[in-house]
């Protein structure tokens, strides 16, 4: 791609930070739009904007037209995501709520495990435009079950006025324990994250391994975080109050056996000293295994956090799905580039207090959160959160 477009790694790159930054935005903000004009003709029209962005840079190789097109991906997936999310809302309550949207969340989990080897094999054998292509055919092809099989799920309809709305997301942003649920959340992902900025300094530099290397490292951690969220989606019937705790605690001794054996072996020395350098063959292979079980319970926590998040509303299914989503991608980078900023994270031992770090900081982020959430019990009826997003609506109605 990088010889096809004429262009450089770091632009290429810039793409993906375009379709990331498109998407998490849009997602802030398409919610209302979906609660007003339905699910099923936004999605659908989303899809197809996004297979006919994904043909246009396969057909015209240019990277002013890349950058444009991943805009218009970024906010086609902001539909989609955020429709599907409410859908769900829609359709489902109670635990087959919670089951249904923490699939989708094991789903979702799939794909950084899955693109990276379907991407390079098409590349390898078609070229890289056959990526864009397969990603419109395949747009195409659920645009077309979703009309034969698909419908309005939305059983209300709200009118689009900018006053109530505002007032709908003032509400829920007051909500102590759903915002706290969505940095969670955020936290929680943000192991990924700054395990995936930090890897190919630590794997490439550091160990000296190449970076096929690290590609598969960035597979274990998808694959532990998909783990989590199986084995999150089999205790789904159990409280909160219970697993959480758990996880947590395993998540902080886990991330103090890294920094202490780290610190022991003699690898928090300086990046790339001929000790670190010698002991890289072997060394890889326990930080991987720190990093995979903490990412396990990361996913673990994310899955359950994050159906919590999409179930505490249920009356603006669109809104709450693009607040839950775009929350995540904006809370997500402030804490992921924010570790990365501050440690400067050169060697596993460093990493390991980055994961401590995070983990101390999710536990404190989970007692206020049960703080909220007993707080919110208590003071559920007349008053309830819900009760006053629909007084919004009442009220504008009325007037």
């Amino acid at each position: 791609m990088v010889s096809g477009l004429h262009a450089t790694n770091a632009q290429i790159q810039l793409s993906l930070m375009i379709f990331l930054i498109s998407g998490g935005i849009s997602q802030l903000f398409v919610g209302g739009l979906l609660d007003s004009y339905g699910r099923y003709r936004l999605s659908n029209a989303a899809l197809l904007a996004f297979a006919g962005a994904s043909f246009a840079i396969g057909l015209f190789p240019n990277l002013y037209v890349l950058y444009s097109m991943r805009v218009v991906h970024g906010v086609a997936v902001a539909f989609v995501v955020v429709a599907k999310r409410a859908y769900f809302l829609d359709t489902f309550t109670g635990d087959k709520l919670k089951s249904y949207t923490s699939l989708f969340s094991i789903v979702w989990a799939t794909a950084p495990i899955v693109a990276p080897f379907l991407g390079g094999y098409l590349q390898e054998l078609f070229g890289w435009r056959s990526n864009f292509y397969f990603l419109g055919g395949m747009t195409l092809l659920i645009l077309g079950l979703t009309m034969i099989y698909g419908g309005e799920s939305a059983r209300q309809l709200h009118p689009l006025r900018l006053k109530p709305i505002l007032k709908i997301y003032g509400s829920m942003l007051r909500t102590g324990d759903f915002v706290l649920a969505l940095v969670i959340n955020a936290l929680a992902y943000a192991m990924l994250l700054v395990f995936g900025m930090s890897s190919p300094f630590i794997i490439e530099q550091v160990f000296h391994y190449s970076p096929v290397v690290t590609g598969y490292s960035a597979l274990l951690s998808g694959v532990s975080l998909m783990t989590g969220g199986i084995i999150s989606k089999s205790m789904i019937a159990r409280p909160l109050d219970r697993k959480i705790p758990v996880a947590m605690g395993l998540q902080v001794l886990i991330a103090l056996g890294m920094v202490g054996a780290f610190a022991w072996i003699g690898s928090a020395g300086a990046a790339g000293s001929a000790g670190a350098a010698a002991a890289g063959a072997w060394m890889i292979f326990p930080m991987l295994a720190f990093v995979a079980g903490i990412h396990l319970l990361a996913g673990f926590v994310f899955n359950n956090l994050f159906s919590y998040a999409l179930g505490r509303f249920t009356s603006h299914g669109g809104i709450v799905s693009g607040l839950t989503g775009g929350g995540n991608y904006v809370i997500t980078s402030i804490f992921s580039y924010g570790m990365v900023g501050l440690l400067a994270i050169r060697s596993p031992m460093v990493l390991g207090v980055a994961y401590l770090l995070l983990a101390l900081l999710s536990g404190l982020a989970f007692g206020l959160f049960q703080r909220a959430r007993t707080g919110a019990v208590t003071q559920r009826e007349p008053r309830s959160e819900q009760q006053m997003i629909r007084n919004v609506v009442t009220e504008e109605a009325a007037a």
